[in-house]
């Protein structure tokens, strides 16, 4: 078995994958889907976490980055698991987070992005899941905004519908994906 296998395992075993044909799942988009992917639950394990992690440092061999982060709430978790594990493993990889909040704060600072970025920094924005990526691109343009470089997204699954890997390749974004929908309805238990 895979590390990416036991991901799979993983999403089947802590029932952050669901499929109802009958009765469907309401997306963020208001679409239905036979299939729900819940990656906030799988965050929730210490174990899914470090297959996560895995992956990631596996998968970002040879790309170079200073910070990763996205939208809040789904990519606080996921930033922080990969930038933990990459900072303990071999080679260590020192990448400081951030987050994008949905709107600016109208207090203190005012800011939209949090954590500790500079002009200039390259940045890999991460999310859960991708399906239409509207996520995605909201974080890649206020990243680009605050003067960020942002080359590469990361997503736990690609969904494969609504032409999201498309919508981030537009941007001139590269897109990685830890699983696909494929791979989740493969391994059905």
């Amino acid at each position: 078995m895979t590390i990416q296998d036991d991901l799979v395992r993983a999403f089947h075993d802590t029932q952050s994958f669901r499929w109802d044909p009958i009765n469907k799942f309401t997306l963020a988009s208001g679409q239905t889907s036979p299939y729900y992917v819940d990656c906030r639950s799988l965050m929730a394990y210490p174990g899914s976490r470090r297959l996560v992690g895995q992956l990631v440092h596996k998968g970002l061999a040879g790309i170079t980055i200073d910070c990763l982060g996205g939208l809040e709430i789904g990519a606080i978790s996921i930033a922080t698991t990969i930038s933990d594990y990459c900072y303990g493993a071999t080679p260590r990889l020192d990448w400081r987070t951030f987050v994008v909040r949905k709107q600016a704060k109208d207090h203190g600072l005012g800011k939209l992005i949090e954590g500790t970025i500079r002009p200039g920094d390259r940045a890999l924005i991460v999310d859960d899941v991708l399906t239409s990526g509207g996520s995605l691109l909201k974080a890649i343009a206020a990243a680009r905004q605050a003067g960020l470089v942002v080359n590469h997204a990361l997503v736990i699954v690609d969904r494969k519908e609504q032409d999201g890997r498309a919508r981030i390749e537009q941007e001139g974004v590269s897109l990685i994906s830890l699983l696909t929908i494929d791979d989740l309805l493969r391994q059905q238990v």
